[in-house]
């Protein structure tokens, strides 16, 4: 689970106005966040397949906003992916 100063912080470094709750960008760090924080669990808790089913639905959720963003805006796909240190 996220906690709310640990999101508010994501929201802050991540968002790209300052209404911004929503954008692609905070969206996929957040998801990043939660999916980090699952498989460290998952290196004490090998057998906590309720769980892993959750992570991989985060999985995917990121991975179709990351290619929505992808078409949209290339540059800004880039900027985050270095960013959040996903592509090698």
């Amino acid at each position: 689970m996220i906690t709310t100063e640990a999101k508010q912080e994501i929201v802050n470094k991540y968002k790209t106005n300052d209404k911004d709750t929503g954008s692609p960008e905070v969206q996929i760090a957040i998801f990043t966040y939660r999916i980090k924080e699952l498989t460290e669990h998952f290196k004490t808790h090998k057998k906590d397949h309720h769980s892993r089913r959750g992570l991989l639905n985060l999985v995917g959720q990121r991975k179709s906003l990351l290619s929505y963003l992808q078409k949209k805006d290339m540059e800004r796909y880039q900027k985050l992916v270095k960013s959040l240190g996903l592509r090698k």
